[in-house]
């Protein structure tokens, strides 16, 4: 519960409110150039042979574009002897549904990545009852690459590196987001990648519970997801 949280009339809560606009007003035009700044990085050209196992049979980096010129990786927490998948990328990934038919008519596809055999992925997926794209990179470098999955060699010596810098994780597994662009010769280029709290633009649900009164409640200077659970374990 909330308790003695301030209480004014509708004057009062007008003022408030206005002036809180303006400085949502000011973070929407810092958005914004962020996101242009975003688009204005420099790219680099995809040289490595990559191949992914999917329903429809093998497929390389620039086949899962579908044909479109845009391509939005979801690196997901699925190792190769897991049971199931993360619980976390799993609340991602149900913001995904629905939206890929939006997405393909602005040029973009949205597919899911895992480390796990596609056998693994696709019985998850059949539970959880998704429907976006998903494909398996066992037995290529790919998620490694993209700093999402890591050996337990590199875990054991310590630091590895991810989100750009070096630190240290017991998990082999790491979520994140790779964009990458396909121009008209076929040519594939890596645009941006982005991980940890970066992830945080592709979560809706998030953003809901930022307008509420309680907000995220997860108490500390960074996320603790301990309450997040596979939404076919809530119970009533």
């Amino acid at each position: 519960m909330i308790a003695n949280h301030q209480v004014v009339s509708q004057e009062q809560w007008i003022e408030a409110r206005k002036q809180h606009l303006a400085r949502e007003k000011e973070f929407t035009r810092l958005r914004d150039q962020l996101s242009a700044e975003r688009r204005a990085l420099p790219w680099v050209r995809v040289d490595k042979q990559y191949m992914f196992e999917g329903p429809d049979g093998e497929a390389t980096l620039a086949e899962l574009f579908g044909g479109r010129s845009q391509l939005i990786v979801y690196h997901f927490m699925l190792g190769p002897d897991w049971a199931e998948g993360c619980k976390s990328c799993s609340f991602w990934t149900d913001n995904f549904q629905g939206i890929d038919v939006h997405l393909a008519a602005r040029d973009v596809t949205l597919i899911a990545v895992s480390s796990a055999p596609l056998d693994r992925i696709m019985k998850f997926r059949t539970r959880m009852g998704w429907t976006h794209e998903w494909v398996s990179s066992a037995g290529s470098d790919f998620n490694h690459d993209y700093q999402a999955t890591f050996t337990r060699e590199e875990l054991e010596l310590g630091e590895v590196y991810y989100n750009y810098r070096w630190t240290r994780f017991s998990s082999t597994e790491q979520p994140g987001i790779s964009v990458f662009y396909r121009d008209a010769d076929g040519t594939v280029y890596h645009t941006y990648s982005c991980y940890s709290r970066g992830l945080d633009m592709l979560n809706g649900a998030y953003h809901y519970l930022d307008l509420v009164p309680k907000g995220r409640d997860e108490p500390g200077p960074a996320p603790h997801m301990t309450w997040v659970r596979l939404h076919d374990s809530y119970g009533a």
